[in-house]
Formats: structure tokens, sequence, C-alpha cells
């Protein structure tokens, strides 16, 4: 069999089933450089088109996951299972905020690795960044001894972890081929194989909002994902959620943090993001087999002691639960955006509530973009909300009148008033581990 870039690219540009040793010779000159990124390009071109089959992802995931570091938690002595929580994005996804404490004070040890905003998606780090001294890159002893002394740690990823997988996502931003299946499984995977955990729950968003517009494509990634992981060693189970409507009432950095920590004190949480937290609490302490109940975590006020204690171990302050304001970026200008007729929130355009706040400044157009993280969005309206002529369906948090205005009146194109609605179910499908056949 000839190992030459040309050749593997033609075979599989042509349909053909690479061998194992012919996708692992892709992802070593991937990592050292050997292969320059027009060929790289073309192989994730012509993966894009010909699909890689389940064989083929689960090779892939492992060349990548081998590509760098894999953190090994043997030698901590956790008295618990390691386990983690993938989303694959959406506008007002918080959840990881709330979720990595919960779980943690349930006797798990969760070592989060989380990515910044995507587009019009929010990122986990972008939130925590918004918390003044919280530092979301840490070296890798301080991020281990977080997980070991305070249950859970999120940070971002480092440049050791699945380097693979950096330089292909680089390539696959450039060349139209991001929305390849076989591609985000195996970029999704890596990561989380390389971070040594002992299970996985995904949280697959799919709708207006979601990178998955429609339920099919949601499936066939939660089902790629799934059988990947699990043939790769990895226990793995999947939920679809529902991305039609901002998860929360909040859209924006420092919103989202300040509704977390709204959470995590018990005050009345919005029913649809309590509901998401809870089902993949559940999933996580059910897969790693622990007899754990994650609302008592919550209730009793241990979660909410587990997260300050991750805050603080990095860098954060230590009375932030108490004094939230004094901390948080706020923004300068806060308007209402206001319904002009009375009826029913019937529906809402999701990903143009998130361009609205990445616009403001609260996500970035290009990679070198400092965020503002006090700007976006609060007490956003829900599907099935009756709301009256004047009455606000958010309030906008700008940095001056001019973005408020502008966000104004794409919130309000993007919220379809009418004479019925309804919130629709959270959780849509569950998926639950298998083994690839």
């Amino acid at each position: 069999m000839s190992l030459l870039p040309q050749e593997i690219i033609r075979r599989k540009r042509d349909g053909a089933t690479l061998a194992e040793a012919e996708i692992e010779f892709m992802v070593a000159g991937l990592t050292s450089g050997a292969i320059g990124d027009g060929q790289i390009a073309a192989f994730a071109m012509a993966v894009y088109f010909q699909g890689l089959n389940m064989a083929e992802r689960v090779t892939l995931t492992r060349s990548m996951t081998q590509s760098g570091q894999v953190i090994d938690w043997s030698g901590q002595d956790l008295p618990g299972p390691v386990v983690d929580k993938h989303s694959t994005g959406g506008v007002g996804d918080k959840v990881s905020l709330m979720l990595a404490p919960i779980v943690a004070a349930c006797g798990a040890f969760v070592p989060m690795i989380s990515g910044r905003g995507l587009g019009h998606t929010g990122g986990t780090l972008d939130k925590l960044d918004a918390i003044p001294g919280y530092n979301s890159t840490p070296e890798r002893a301080l991020f281990q001894k977080t997980v070991k002394d305070v249950g859970c740690a999120i940070i971002g990823q480092t440049a050791d972890l699945a380097p693979a997988d950096g330089r292909l996502y680089a390539i696959r931003d450039v060349t139209a081929t991001v929305e390849s299946v076989a591609l985000i499984t195996a970029s999704i995977l890596s990561k989380k194989l390389a971070a040594g955990v002992d299970c996985l729950v995904m949280d697959v968003k799919v709708g207006s909002g979601a990178f998955a517009a429609h339920m099919d494509m949601a499936r066939e990634l939660a089902e790629s994902i799934v059988t990947v992981a699990n043939g790769a060693g990895l226990p793995t189970r999947a939920l679809i959620t529902d991305m039609n409507q901002v998860l929360g009432r909040t859209v924006g950095n420092a919103l989202e943090v300040a509704e977390a920590l709204e959470f995590l004190q018990g005050n009345k949480p919005e029913p649809r993001l309590y509901d998401n937290v809870m089902a993949l609490a559940r999933e996580m302490l059910d897969l790693a087999g622990l007899d754990a109940d994650p609302e008592a975590a919550l209730n009793s006020g241990r979660a909410l002691e587990t997260f300050a204690r991750m805050v603080h171990q990095f860098g954060g302050p230590a009375d932030l639960i108490a004094n939230p304001v004094l901390y948080l970026p706020q923004a300068s200008v806060c308007k209402a955006c206001v319904a002009t007729r009375a009826g029913v929130v019937s529906a809402i355009a999701t990903r143009a509530i998130g361009v609205a706040v990445l616009a403001m400044g609260g996500g970035r157009r290009n990679t070198a973009d400092a965020i503002d993280p006090s700007v976006g969005l609060s007490e956003v309206c829900a599907l099935g909300d009756r709301v009256e002529a004047g009455q606000p369906l958010a309030m906008v948090h700008a940095a001056n009148n001019d973005d408020a205005d502008a966000a104004i009146a794409a919130v309000r194109d993007a919220v379809t008033i009418g004479d019925e609605g309804r919130p629709g179910d959270m959780i849509l499908e569950r998926i639950p581990e298998v083994a690839p056949s």
C-alpha cells in the first residue's frame, strides 16, 4: 500500500474505505506539518463529500487523540469517577456553569475542557472570562489539583491536547468543510479522550439556534458521536435537546454568569434551563455508576459552594457569590425591546438573537477580536409567552445607544408574535451507549 498523501486523497475522493495505516499516516503528517495545508484541505473536502464509515471515524479519533498528551488521572487517587459533558452549542447555553458543580457535588470529578464562542453561539470560556481574575488557561498541575480538591474545573484546551485537531479545525474553518459529521465527531471526541475521562454525555442541540437546524442532522451527529466514542473505549450517551429559543432568559457573557449564579442559589431558574441541566446531570451520574440526587446537591447549597471554590481556586474573587454586582461588568446602556402588538410569542429566530449579541461585541467576528463581556440580552421572552403591546420582549444591554437600537431592531425582527404558541419539549431524544458494528 502506497502511503502518499495524494494517493490517500484520491482513494477517499473516489469513495474508497481507508485503511488504519492510511488514516494514521495522514494524522501524523497533519501533526508534524509534513503534509501541507493544501493536501489537508483536499483530504477534508474528500471526507466532506464521501464521508467516513464508523470504523474509519474510530481510527481518525484515536489517532488525533494520540497526536498529543493524554491526561492520566490514575495517579491522582480520585475517590470517584471522572466524567464530562459536551454541548454542540447554542444561544444562551450556560449549562456547564451549573452542571459541572452539581455533578461534582454528587461525588464525581469533572475536568471540563471547554471552548470559546463560535459564530452566533456563545462559549463557556468567554462566560468565565467575564469573572475578574479567573484563569481559564491554567497550568496542568493547577488544573489537576483543582479537579481533585474541588471536584470540577472548567478550562480551555491547551496546545498539547489533540494538537492534530487544532490544525485540522483551522483548515476546515476556511475551506467550507466544518459541516462534516465525521470530522465533527473526531474533533469533539479526540479532545475528550485526551482529557482522560471515564465517560461522557453529549448534549446535541437542534433548532433555529443550533448548528443542527433539523432533527435528522442532530440525530445523525448524536449517533455518530455515541457510536464512535464507545468504539474508541469511551462510554458515551447523548441527549438531543431543543434550541428553537434562547436557553434561559439571558444571552451575553456576564449576564449568563449572573443567571448561572441565580440558578445555583435556587432563585426560580427558568424551567427549560432547569430541565436541561438536571437531565444531563442524571445521565452523567447514571453512566458513572453513582447513586446520587442532583436536585439535593443543588438545593443543599453544595453545588453553589463547589462553584465558588472553583472560581477562587482559578484566581476569581472569593466573594463573587455574595457580591456579583461588584465584579460582573455591566453595560453602559440598557433599553427595552418592546412588542409592537399583543399576542403570543409563536416563533423565535434564535440564531438571529445570537447574531444580535455578537454584533454588539458579545462575540467575535474574527479570531483576534476582543469581547465586551457586559453586553447582551436579559429577560428574553420564550415561546408561548403572552405579551401586550409595549411590553418588553427583552432588555438590551449595550455599550452605546446606536448598538442598543440596532439590537432592538434585530430582536424585534427575530420574534414572531401570533395568536398561539407553545414552549415545546426540552429533551427531544435520548441516544444510549452503543458499540460500532
